[in-house]
């Protein structure tokens, strides 16, 4: 089921790789929504606060990891664009024995300073401990997110996206009846759901795993393979490091976001936190286009088809400004709908509507600058150019820094939320112009080879 994205119509393919992708985001997205929607309804609105003031550590710490480790499967799709089957199974032991190392760092790091970020966000008293009991269990599942999202990268990268999305589908709704298990039957609270989400992402990578080895050679390594190799490690370090920090950057931008919006207490982090959660699901089609051009140009760029890349690009524009401005269209009417599932029928919904409003109708204007920063990053990825799209990161880090500066300082909700849009809108800029001097100086260098 791998496909070839160096040969035909660019857009119909773009579009047939993303669908699966769109699909399995979104039944990532219920795992959390799962958590959220069933501790609020069934634990109550403070822990609701709880899961919720823990999501930007929980982007930290394991999108660093995963950035990283998905990072390594970069060098496997340019080998496979390139026809090298011995080259991409090395790549593949090399990434799965630095993942390795990844994994153990990131858990004994996250869990020795969690209280400490807990208090250095303004955690709320009343939902301290609940906060840290959650982000704790989601740290020991690190390897299970990690291994997950790696396996399925590499599925990604020799074009299948179809597989990972009938595993995570599986294991999403495994995550919803072991919630369901866990915080009502066992009354575990938050930490049945984090249990939850550790269990199904964990059988989520087992599954991809075995799909691997029993279904795709190209990504079977033998036993030969599985020795670190000095040049496929600094490759993979040189993509995988610039991914790692850059999801490191663009968190700790959300995490001092997330510490002004716990100032105006636990009502505003629970309405802000179920607003940002149905965001976040309607956005995942500029998370899958942007996913997918990450294996289109991983491939061409492997192949050398450098026209290619900037067609594919293009066409991919258009798409991503037409799904925004009907994003933006959909999650300013369906708020006041959606923002009822996550709490129950003893919850006043117009105590919290007016938070959620005023974030959701700040982000909804500026929905096209972050389409451009998710095509134009993963593209960039894609090549093997790290640093800029890092370096995009430390914009968006810059940007919330100060906004958020200014929110603390002058105790205001509005400018707290004002810190995703300020952050989209000066890391789309920089993102863009990075984008069009990378492939001038990919096109350059080429040109100086002799190979266009």
């Amino acid at each position: 089921m791998e496909t070839d994205m160096t040969r035909g119509n660019p857009l119909p393919i773009i579009l047939k790789f993303t669908l699966p992708l769109l699909m399995g985001n979104i039944f990532q997205q219920l795992y959390n929504m799962a958590d959220t929607i069933i501790v609020g309804r069934f634990v109550g609105p403070d822990a609701l606060a709880a899961v919720g003031s823990t999501g930007t550590i929980m982007f930290l710490v394991i999108g660093f990891s995963q950035g990283m480790s998905t990072g390594f499967t970069v060098l496997t799709s340019q080998r496979f664009g390139a026809g090298d089957e011995n080259g991409a199974k090395r790549s593949v032991a090399n990434g799965i024995i630095l993942s390795s190392f990844v994994i153990v760092l990131m858990t004994v790091i996250s869990l020795s300073f969690m209280r400490t970020l807990l208090r250095v966000m303004n955690t709320p008293g009343n939902i301290f401990e609940d906060a840290y009991t959650y982000i704790s269990i989601i740290c020991m599942g690190i390897v299970a997110n990690v291994f997950y999202n790696l396996f399925s990268s590499y599925l990604r990268s020799v074009g299948n996206s179809r597989i990972p999305l009938l595993f995570l589908m599986f294991s999403a709704s495994l995550n919803v009846v072991l919630d369901l298990i866990f915080i009502i039957n066992f009354k575990m609270g938050v930490a049945g759901a984090a249990w939850a989400t550790n269990l199904s992402q964990g059988i989520s990578a087992i599954l991809c795993i075995c799909y691997i080895y029993k279904k795709v050679p190209v990504l079977t390594p033998k036993r030969n393979h599985w020795k670190l190799n000095a040049s496929d490690t600094t490759r993979q370090l040189s993509v995988g490091i610039p991914m790692a920090l850059q999801f490191g950057i663009t968190a700790s931008g959300t995490i001092i976001m997330q510490s002004a919006v716990n100032l105006f207490g636990s009502a505003a982090v629970a309405a802000y936190t179920a607003a940002n959660k149905f965001q976040g699901l309607v956005l995942q089609g500029m998370v899958a286009m942007g996913q997918t051009m990450a294996t289109y140009s991983g491939q061409n760029y492997g192949k050398g088809d450098i026209g290619r890349i900037r067609h594919g690009v293009r066409l991919v524009l258009w798409t991503e400004v037409v799904y925004s401005i009907l994003s933006s269209v959909i999650v300013c009417l369906v708020l006041p709908y959606a923002l009822r599932l996550f709490f129950s029928g003893d919850v006043d919904i117009t105590e919290m509507l007016p938070w959620a409003k005023t974030y959701i109708y700040l982000c909804a204007v500026f929905y096209i600058p972050l389409g451009f920063i998710f095509i134009f990053r993963n593209t960039m990825q894609g090549c093997g150019y790290g640093l800029l799209p890092m370096l995009g990161g430390v914009v968006e880090l810059a940007a919330r820094l100060i906004t958020a500066g200014f929110a603390i300082r002058l105790l205001s909700f509005p400018l707290a939320c004002a810190c995703d849009p300020a952050a989209w809108l000066s890391a789309g800029v920089f993102t863009t112009l990075s984008y069009v001097y990378i492939m001038k100086k990919v096109e350059k260098s080429r040109e100086n080879k002799g190979l266009v």
